[in-house]
């Protein structure tokens, strides 16, 4: 490109950092990182009765968990642009001065309407079939009319008045040419509350311009705001920057925006955190929602994503958020990683302790913990989806002698003779009883079969049950090293008990 690109996330702290977010704030960053942009934080808190605690602090945290940085912005500040907060930028007087400025051209007036007047209006619109629209009461009112007023006590807002019959357009990256006219965007719309607060709409605007943004890529749920700014930037005599409306995430059960009404998907970035998703996989992951590069390939890394971005391919239909494929996709990088690796990371997701297992975890004395994980991972690392697996698989095997198995699964089965089963936990039994401390379990369950001349589901199902307590299990003699000696000792004789009583 030949202008220096500069783009930027601009979150509300109205809630935690989502998957909608990260979507934008993901793309934002592969656009600014493969053009060797800048990218820009910018905090949109001027809805101050909606704003929660921790919006702010959710945001920074989960993008820095998913690899995403930015260049500008709060704890980045850069002297030219700062404060990067809309609520610190409207106290310097930054927005005030262009609202004052479409006051003095005529462009924007001030609004006394009451809320009760706005709604019988809109009642009345109803009732009539009328699409809801502001029908510019207070614009042209006299100085008289607005002092009378101000003496009942009424605030104003101020609005935006639209000429009549204009064309707002432009060429969207992701979506081709658009056009809205200003007949049918709902009437003159308010760019300034009555509390002095800038509305999203207008504040938006007076930042992208007066921070030079060049690129403005944000979620297609926008593109209805798009003509109310582009009409702004028009009247202040601006350029507009260069837009791109991303796909949204649909949930494909319902085929409508994911909502956080969809209890089958989780919705915030600290939710894939906490089930042990690993960050690498998210940002894989949610790079391909609403975008692709050329060719089948799925899996890259960071890196090879910068590299092959192109905002071209962005898609103009909704991304279909697919939990299956992120699953693998996720299962994919743990099967990748090392075993260290994977524990220490594992090791942290304990020491969160945001899941009832990882709390009871932390009680373990680490080098012990640390041991129990390495060997679970071991066992596990090529059948689980998410390290919360590998945490509920670790929990399940130390807390194994305070559990009860359901030894019927083979008691009462007419495939498996009660002697058979006997002849083998008994077998393995003598075998850990009398072999070394270095002792091939693997090897010992060989000789078992051989010395029984049981073998295959004889051989294998009946041990299962007394390590797991289910009939099918990962390599049993694995599972059996996760456990001390003494501990499989004691879960063959509980099973002979069973079995002889």
């Amino acid at each position: 490109m030949d202008q220096k690109v500069r783009v930027r996330y601009a979150p509300s702290p109205t809630g935690f950092l989502h998957i909608g977010n990260a979507q934008s704030a993901l793309f934002n960053y592969l656009f600014a990182r493969h053009f060797n942009g800048t990218m820009v934080l910018r905090i949109e808190d001027t809805d101050t009765k909606r704003n929660v605690e921790d919006g702010e602090a959710s945001q920074k945290e989960n993008l820095h968990w998913l690899g995403i940085d930015w260049d500008e912005g709060p704890n980045k500040p850069n002297p030219k642009y700062a404060p990067y907060r809309q609520s610190e930028r409207n106290k310097e007087g930054i927005y005030h001065k262009y609202i004052q400025e479409l006051l003095d051209k005529g462009i924007a007036y001030k609004d006394y309407s009451t809320e009760e007047e706005l709604a019988e209006m809109r009642e009345r619109q109803k009732a009539n079939n009328e699409p809801p629209h502001y029908d510019g009461r207070w614009y042209g009112k006299s100085e008289e009319e607005q002092k009378a007023a101000e003496a009942k006590g009424l605030k104003p807002t101020i609005r935006f008045h639209f000429p009549k019959d204009h064309d707002y357009e432009w060429d969207d990256i992701a979506r081709g040419h658009v056009s809205f006219n200003s007949d049918n965007l709902g009437g003159d719309f308010i760019i300034e509350k009555s509390d002095g607060m800038p509305t999203y709409n207008f504040a938006v605007v007076v930042d992208d311009h007066t921070m030079d943004i060049t690129h403005v890529l944000r979620g297609a749920d926008h593109i209805s705001n798009t003509p109310k700014q582009i009409a702004i930037y028009e009247a202040l005599g601006w350029d507009h920057p260069t837009f791109c409306h991303i796909p949204l995430i649909f949930n494909p059960k319902t085929r409508k925006k994911l909502s956080k009404r969809d209890k089958d998907t989780l919705q915030f970035i600290s939710e894939y955190k906490k089930h042990g998703y690993l960050h690498e996989a998210i940002f894989n992951f949610i790079a391909f929602l609403g975008w692709s590069p050329v060719g089948e390939r799925e899996i890259y890394s960071k890196d090879e994503l910068i590299k092959v971005y192109d905002p071209k391919r962005m898609s103009k239909a909704p991304a279909y958020f697919d939990q299956k494929k992120l699953d693998w996709m996720n299962a994919q990088y743990i099967k990748s990683m090392s075993i260290d690796e994977l524990t220490d990371r594992t090791m942290k997701l304990i020491k969160e302790g945001e899941t009832e297992e990882a709390e009871r975890l932390q009680t373990i004395p680490e080098d012990q913990l640390t041991t129990l994980l390495k060997k679970t991972i071991e066992v596990h690392q090529r059948d689980v989806n998410k390290l919360l697996e590998v945490v509920q698989y670790a929990w399940s095997y130390y807390t194994v002698l305070d559990q009860s198995f359901n030894y019927d699964l083979l008691k009462d089965n007419e495939d498996f003779a009660n002697d058979d089963v006997l002849a083998v936990i008994k077998g393995l039994k003598d075998k850990l009883e009398n072999g070394g401390d270095d002792l091939d379990y693997s090897q010992a369950i060989k000789e078992v079969g051989k010395d029984t001349g049981i073998k295959g589901r004889g051989l294998y199902f009946p041990l299962n049950l007394a390590f797991t307590g289910s009939t099918s299990a990962p390599q049993i003699y694995e599972i059996m090293d996760i456990y001390s000696r003494d501990t499989d000792i004691e879960l063959l004789d509980r099973m002979i008990k069973a079995f002889e009583n």
